[in-house]
């Protein structure tokens, strides 16, 4: 029997990310797509995720989507925004602009609000520019779509004062909660939140495969006819996995569902989403404290910043090489991320996974030792 190594490092990253032994153990084993076995892993998965969203059950449901997490996000867009609709994309980063690029490919209607790359979502703005929009209207919005955590820098946007400025102008909310779902509490219900959307390789410690988008029941219903996509067409997918028991349309990544469903009962096992988000909390509070105490900067103000990713500054060293320094770590058994801001030279490193305080400490002992440019 052919031996699975142990992992070479720990991934610092916004996922894929570090997974548990359990998690990797439950992709060995092969399952049939038809096998109703297979299905009622996948009914539990649709079921636990509602659980985890809202304790308003009754008003949502979820669909799973084959591919990575940008395309169950295009599978929103594409299904539920009709032809005469409208959408306002507030972006703060680049995956707040990978909407407005999927807005565009799919020739839909709509306005970016780029509030740069650092700056956080003004609402003053967001509010005058739904009102001048008007309402009943050509010119109103009837959809607005906001990154929760923009990980370009690490950024947590206020989805909650978002979704009462959505809601007063009459709009269907879309959140693209890729790197928070299942990593800090919310009630979608409460937060007036119509369609969320994430991701199994983020804070549920899954592997990728697929993503996942939770909605409301009386949205989702309305949306028969509407997808430009036959493979991303949601409406159907989650018609197909109500009246099947949990099949899907198409092939589905049996292995990384079933993994899937183990993650979710460890984050259980764990204590819940509040369990974990104390543990990504207090692992951004020793890295963040560890990497000011080597005089690293944070980019971002410790008031806009999730405990997800950290964006740090470069050292201004001449001798410093992002390369050089990432390979040092690597070779002590962590991977961080490069930068991906055009306004300041920076890394990020992720605080996710299954990742725990000690790991970061270990962390910051490395980065102390490999500081070869001071």
């Amino acid at each position: 029997m052919m031996m699975i190594p142990d992992n070479p490092y720990l991934l610092l990253t916004p996922g894929p990310l570090s997974t548990s032994p359990g998690v990797r153990e439950a992709l060995l084993r092969d399952w049939c797509t038809w096998d109703r076995d297979y299905n009622q892993i996948v009914q539990r998965i649709r079921a636990r995720l509602v659980d985890l969203a809202t304790r308003q059950t009754g008003q949502y449901t979820s669909v799973l989507m084959q591919g990575s997490g940008s395309a169950s996000v295009e599978a929103v867009l594409g299904s539920v925004i009709p032809e005469s609709g409208r959408l306002l994309v507030l972006a703060n980063g680049a995956y707040g602009k990978r909407i407005a690029q999927m807005a565009r490919v799919l020739r839909l209607n709509h306005e970016v609000i780029d509030f740069g790359e650092t700056g956080p979502v003004d609402l003053d703005q967001v509010s005058t520019r739904l009102k001048s929009a008007g309402a009943q209207t050509e010119s109103a919005f009837s959809h607005v779509a906001l990154v929760h955590c923009e990980t370009t820098t690490g950024m947590l946007n206020d989805i909650a004062a978002v979704g009462r400025l959505v809601h007063k102008a009459g709009a269907t909310y879309i959140v693209d909660a890729m790197s928070s779902f299942g990593g800090i509490p919310m009630d979608i219900a409460e937060l007036e939140i119509d369609f969320l959307i994430s991701s199994a390789n983020k804070c549920i410690q899954g592997v990728p495969g697929f993503g996942f988008v939770i909605g409301r029941r009386d949205v989702l219903a309305s949306c028969a006819g509407r997808a430009r996509s036959l493979s991303l067409d949601l409406y159907d997918q989650w018609q197909c996995m109500e009246q099947n028991e949990g099949k899907w349309r198409f092939t589905s990544p049996t292995h990384v569902v079933r993994a899937f469903d183990q993650a979710l009962f460890e984050l259980e096992q764990e204590g819940g989403i509040a369990a974990r988000y104390g543990r990504y909390v207090e692992n951004h509070r020793i890295l963040v404290e560890g990497m000011r105490a080597l005089g690293f900067e944070t980019l971002l103000p410790d008031a806009l910043q999730s405990p997800f990713i950290t964006t740090f500054y470069n050292p201004e060293s001449e001798h410093y090489r992002f390369e050089e320094f990432y390979q040092k770590l690597k070779a002590d058994g962590f991977v961080i991320y490069p930068g991906k801001i055009s306004q300041a030279d920076c890394f990020r490193i992720g605080n996710i996974g299954h990742v725990f305080p000690a790991d970061i400490e270990r962390l910051i002992s490395a980065v102390e030792r490999n500081r070869y440019w001071l």
